[in-house]
């Protein structure tokens, strides 16, 4: 089925970034959800990726150790052409503990961090540079400010933000147009629909959902195969055993939805997501090329309003066991980076 797969070109905000339809989200190629695999084995998965048209691809300064994503997507781009490849990278979270994360939004903290993406990705811009958290510490308009010298330096091409709320985007917005906003989003994880999608649409950003498959909890994870110990998701709430067994009730429904639509249970869920809107484009990671080309199939799969709708309440958000948000991060282990003084803490 991926084999004939047209993956569309869209535009993401209305500052002239084109991406294709589906993104890939890199994150996991350095361990997070499983072992991490060889360079050799993630170059391998990144060009496949590429080979079937997915040119849009996410990382951040924080994935991985001693920054190794970055390091990994930098050697897999020098095997691809440049000019066809829309890169987006992160700033902003320099520690997670067991019960905060810290986050640093100054400045000339902004501008260290750019500079160290561009050395270790091996590139001269960044087509998409996302603030990852928002320290609330320091004004967005200061973080912005930087950021917006950044583009006039051609080291920056975009502006995008991560988990900010409403204010926070219309304020950066009014510094310099926010091209896209990165969130969760996916079947089970609804809460940008009240108030994040209707306020880009007024501004004409773009959306990137990020864990469209619920952290593969839609691909089987928890459900049809066991979730490694290895994994950060044996400490997410909706994958405790007592959450666990109350969602695979929610995978069953996919189940049978996904059977009436011939297609698999993640390019059920993944086509909701895709649904969304030209706006919309989501960023599924994964560490296998054959899950690369079932991600893909969801392109294909056609959803009327009717259906989109029926899909949309077999998953009542209500139902749903666990935040979506990790208790404390002891056994997040792939996040690692010294901590700079005075950064600012979240509470997990």
């Amino acid at each position: 089925m991926a084999q004939s797969v047209h993956i569309p070109r869209v535009k993401l905000g209305t500052q002239g970034l084109e991406v294709s339809k589906l993104g890939f989200g890199c994150m996991g190629l350095t361990g997070v959800y499983n072992n991490p695999l060889s360079d050799e084995q993630a170059v391998s998965v990144i060009k496949h990726a590429f080979s079937k048209g997915i040119t849009f691809f996410d990382t951040s300064d924080i994935y991985g150790l001693h920054h190794a994503n970055e390091l990994l997507v930098g050697k897999a781009l020098r095997q691809l052409p440049r000019e066809k490849i829309q890169l987006a990278t992160k700033f902003g979270i320099t520690k997670i503990d067991s019960s905060n994360m810290y986050v640093n939004g100054r400045p000339e903290y902004v501008r260290s961090c750019c500079e160290a993406s561009l050395k270790r990705l091996d590139v001269d811009y960044i087509d998409l540079y996302y603030q990852h958290r928002v320290d609330t510490a320091v004004p967005i308009e200061e973080t912005m400010g930087e950021l917006k010298k950044l583009v006039e330096e051609g080291k920056v091409r975009y502006i995008g933000l991560s988990e900010a709320s409403p204010d926070t985007i219309r304020r950066a917005h009014a510094v310099h147009p926010i091209t896209a906003v990165q969130m969760e989003w996916s079947l089970w994880t609804r809460d940008i629909e009240d108030q994040i999608i209707p306020l880009c649409r007024e501004l004409g950003i773009g959306i990137v959902p990020y864990s469209p498959l619920g952290r593969g909890f839609f691909g089987g994870k928890g459900v049809l195969e066991n979730v490694p110990t290895v994994s950060s998701l044996i400490a997410h709430p909706r994958f405790l055993a007592e959450n666990l067994n109350k969602n695979k009730k929610l995978y069953d429904k996919i189940e049978i939805l996904a059977r009436k639509h011939q297609c698999s249970s993640p390019q059920l869920a993944l086509a909701w997501v895709l649904h969304q809107g030209n706006d919309v484009v989501p960023i599924p990671g994964t560490t296998k090329t054959k899950n690369v080309d079932e991600n893909m199939g969801a392109i294909e799969v056609k959803f009327t309003e009717s259906e989109l709708t029926k899909i949309s309440k077999a998953i009542p958000i209500d139902d749903v066991a666990g935040t979506r948000h990790y208790n404390g991060a002891a056994k997040v282990s792939w996040i690692f980076a010294n901590t700079p003084p005075k950064e600012s803490r979240l509470k997990l």
